[in-house]
């Protein structure tokens, strides 16, 4: 888990920002296996935020829809983005 908030905070320059999944480069199947167990796991997913970005309209919150972006089954549901919030920091 560390690694990847380390990972996070390198690319996104600060918690709560969107980066998307592809960014972390990993394999698919180590994304999906890497974010699926902290997904899975409540005192983690609290504060990971998973969003599909490939559709979300133009004018809300967060980077517009972008044609093109790799999308990942994180136990089951399509993602393409992660922010992650400050607070994980109370239990890293």
């Amino acid at each position: 888990m560390r690694e990847t908030v380390q990972k996070y905070l390198a690319m996104a320059g600060g918690y709560g920002q969107a980066v998307p999944l592809a960014a972390f480069g990993w394999s698919r199947e180590e994304t999906e296996r890497r974010f699926s167990v902290l997904d899975e796991d409540y005192h983690i997913s609290r504060y990971l935020r998973l969003s599909d970005l490939r559709s979300a309209p133009t004018g809300q919150q967060g980077p517009a829809a972008a044609p093109g972006l790799q999308a990942y089954q994180i136990n089951g549901f399509p993602y393409t983005h992660v922010s992650i919030e400050a607070e994980i920091a109370e239990i890293l």
